[in-house]
């Protein structure tokens, strides 16, 4: 619910910039098109992401079944009616403002929507995922501004005239710090390093779990975290091997991170405006604080993808349990061919 909320604000940050700037020309039904466009993508994404989660949940009731399964053609049918309106609110001598306003809109959903629901996905993959990535944005911001403020000499970037170089490189040490300390101290948690999962029995959400690897002080089965440490001459210290993930989090915090902002600099620049608004007093609006944060998620959302998650058998069984029951047999049939064929359904049989 916090993640929906900023990221409505933001939108509405964005989008009442667009507004303001355009005005005078009454332009038809554009904030209504607007919200409109915002509440299709959500229902297009978090629909998406109740099917994937919550999938056991979604087939037992009858009603979220049937949406699930025609859950991307309602959404493309409420996309396609938002399109029609928009060509129906064109007005002559006003079409390419209008066009304008409609990429706008659209590059808004684009930045804001999507990069927000990624941070869903991120939370259900364990709260250690959500908390340690934001964190260490917010650490390096501080930590930028301090080095920045005693040390800075060197101008970093003409977009923001008082980044410096010595703030930049401050920062980035002190946040890769943070990181591996505040990964350390979570890591011991289950409630923040196990997903979201449904349990059939209860009928209810939990976070308990086996924690994997990751999250297990370093033995002798975590070779490559081993070697790294042999390397580094580290022969007595033990580490959760996901802070050396965190390493990873906390450098693009660090060095691609504060090009969230330089983009959002820019933004302001090009419409001579200061702050995207004024809810937070000295701060300027929800949007300027969460500039860094959207490019953080998109980063953790790749890297879990890229390194982290494996096949998910849970899933897959899930997905096998809502087949007829003659698509069920012929996949068992399959699957056991398929292990006879290379040894392993014999080893076991014998075995057993």
């Amino acid at each position: 619910m916090i993640v929906l909320c900023v990221q409505i604000k933001c939108f509405h940050e964005i989008i009442t910039i667009g507004y303001s700037v355009y005005h005078s020309y009454h332009l038809p039904w554009f904030r209504t098109l607007s919200w409109y466009f915002l509440l299709c993508v959500n229902y297009f994404f978090y629909g998406e992401t109740v099917t994937d989660y919550f999938f056991t949940l979604v087939q037992r009731e009858e009603p979220l079944r049937i949406l699930s399964k025609y859950h991307r053609f309602i959404s493309f049918t409420l996309y396609l009616t938002g399109f029609c309106m928009f060509v129906l609110s064109l007005v002559k001598k006003h079409y390419r403002l209008q066009f304008y306003m409609f990429g706008w809109t659209h590059v808004t959903l684009l930045i804001v929507v999507t990069q927000s629901h990624l941070i869903i996905h991120n939370l259900f993959e364990g709260m250690i995922w959500f908390i340690v990535p934001i964190s260490c944005v917010i650490c390096n911001d501080i930590m930028a501004y301090m080095f920045g403020f005693f040390f800075g000499r060197t101008p970093l970037i003409k977009l923001s005239p008082k980044k410096t170089w010595e703030g930049f490189i401050g920062g980035f040490f002190s946040t890769v710090v943070f990181g591996i300390l505040l990964s350390y101290v979570m890591s011991g948690y289950r409630y923040f390093v196990c997903p979201v999962e449904f349990n059939n029995d209860s009928n209810s959400f939990t976070v308990d779990c086996e924690p994997s690897e990751l999250f297990q002080l370093l033995g002798n089965t975590h070779t490559t975290t081993h070697t790294l440490l042999s390397v580094l001459s580290w022969n007595t210290v033990k580490l959760f091997p996901f802070q050396i993930h965190s390493i990873a989090l906390s450098a693009f915090a660090s060095i691609m991170g504060p090009f969230g902002g330089f983009f959002a600099s820019g933004f302001k620049r090009a419409f001579k405006i200061k702050d995207f608004a004024n809810t937070i007093p000295g701060h300027g609006g929800i949007m300027d604080r969460f500039d860094c944060q959207y490019l953080m998620a998109t980063f953790v959302n790749v890297y879990i993808a890229s390194f982290i998650r494996g096949p998910n058998p849970t899933k897959v069984i899930q997905q096998l349990l809502a087949l007829r029951p003659d698509q069920q047999l012929h996949i068992y049939n399959s699957l056991k061919a398929h292990l006879t064929e290379r040894g392993l359904l014999a080893t076991q049989e014998e075995a057993a």
